[in-house]
């Protein structure tokens, strides 16, 4: 009989990455940020089928647009959307609830994150900047207000950061069980972490692009570290009940 002690402090890891149906350049640097702290990935495009209890977490990406008719609207922009990746996320996003599995999810994986909670996006944030220039920031221009007792406040270490931005949509009514983690200075939702046991949160900068930085890289290392415990977890649970059928019979 296997003992509980038999479990390896440090187990290998699946990283499930959601993406588009190219696997571009985010993609490829979300997978450099995992592997860099020793995570195996699985890439999972629009329609794939996938068993999610076989991954250790999950990645929502960025990429198209998340459909209006998902929080209740029409479009109100000339958008790209992908239907079907909307199916998967949803999918992926319901499975790794019921099994706890951690999620961090990047800009659209963020705004869909809030979807999936009941909340809705503003479309179109260009016009409603009073205090930013609405530009694509591939470098950590745009300052970020962590509240400082939140998953991202304490791994960041600061307050206060810098982030880029790559994106023209925000979350606007927050979803079920979320709270607000970061605001730009317009007071966009910038950062959110669910209320709950499972870790989660959903951040709507680009961390893989700033990989130079400790911080940013900071948030792959704590979400790693959190699907290795919840992994080790799942581990001495099944152990558990393995050895307790055994005293049974």
């Amino acid at each position: 009989m296997s003992e509980l002690t038999d479990i390896p402090d440090n187990p290998g890891l699946t990283i499930g990455i959601s993406g588009p149906r190219r696997f571009g350049t985010a993609q490829r640097l979300i997978n450099l940020g995992l592997r860099l702290h020793g995570a195996r990935t699985h890439y999972i495009r629009p329609g794939s089928r996938i068993d999610v209890s076989m991954l250790d977490g999950l990645v929502l990406s960025g990429g198209t647009h998340v459909h209006p008719e998902r929080y209740g609207q029409e479009p109100q922009v000339i958008a790209s959307y992908d239907p079907k990746r909307d199916r998967t996320d949803y999918q992926l996003l319901e499975k790794a609830e019921e099994l706890r599995i951690p999620v961090l999810g990047i800009c659209r994986g963020a705004q869909f994150i809030n979807v999936f909670h009941g909340g809705s996006l503003c479309q179109n944030v260009t016009p409603l900047r009073n205090k930013t220039r609405h530009r694509p920031l591939l470098l950590p221009l745009q300052r970020v207000q962590l509240v400082q007792d939140s998953r991202i406040g304490r791994l960041m270490h600061d307050t206060r950061i810098g982030a880029n931005r790559i994106h023209s949509q925000a979350i606007k009514r927050l979803g079920r069980n979320l709270r607000v983690t970061g605001l730009d200075d317009d007071l966009f939702v910038q950062a959110i972490e669910n209320t709950g046991q499972q870790w989660l949160m959903g951040i709507q900068w680009h961390p893989e692009y700033l990989l130079y930085h400790a911080g940013h890289r900071r948030i792959f290392s704590h979400f790693v570290h959190a699907a290795r415990a919840r992994k080790l977890e799942r581990l001495h649970r099944q152990r558990s009940a393995t050895a307790e059928q055994g005293e049974e019979s």
